[in-house]
């Protein structure tokens, strides 16, 4: 539909928790589409409402052309392993600066389509990562928040470098 700008690290909207979707008709089919042009655009792997300063529940995650797109309306994480894996990890919003991450390396989640189906789904791997990466971002975690204090500041400082060189 359209690829939609993009809000950056540190837009007050990154940080907040975004309201549960609960009207499932065309402006939400319009919404997922768009967030997925802009995560095409972009070359993620996955986008969530609030990075284009929308603060509704709703994410999209694409991992391949293969797999395909996938759109998931109000996700919460209703199990998680002890067992835990390692990713780098990082935002389209604060682009060109990564870390890694240690998250379970399991989840399972109910979600709603963007019809209002209810549904559930078991997670591992690179998925499993994207989708607790995107469920914090609806609740208000933006991913440097995970990190220690020393790790986010340094990172903060690479990213702010990035800016300075970048502006014109």
């Amino acid at each position: 539909m359209a690829v939609r700008d993009l809000i950056f690290y540190p837009n007050p909207k990154l940080r907040q928790a975004t309201a549960p979707v609960t009207v499932f008709d065309e402006s939400l089919a319009t919404l997922a589409a768009d967030l997925l042009d802009t995560l095409r655009d972009q070359q993620g792997l996955g986008i969530t409402a609030p990075h284009i300063g929308v603060l509704s529940r709703i994410t999209v995650i694409e991992l391949s052309a293969e797999d395909g797109p996938r759109t998931y309306v109000n996700p919460d994480i209703i199990w998680s392993s002890d067992e835990t894996r390692q990713q780098d990890e990082g935002s389209l919003s604060m682009p060109g600066v990564i870390d890694a991450l240690d998250r379970p390396a399991r989840v399972r989640v109910r979600y709603q389509t963007i019809t209002g189906d209810t549904r559930e789904e078991a997670a591992e791997g690179l998925l499993a990562t994207c989708l607790q990466h995107e469920i914090d971002q609806l609740d208000g975690l933006f991913w440097i928040f995970r990190l220690s204090a020393l790790k986010r500041e340094r990172i903060v400082k690479r990213y702010e470098k990035l800016k300075r060189r970048a502006a014109p």
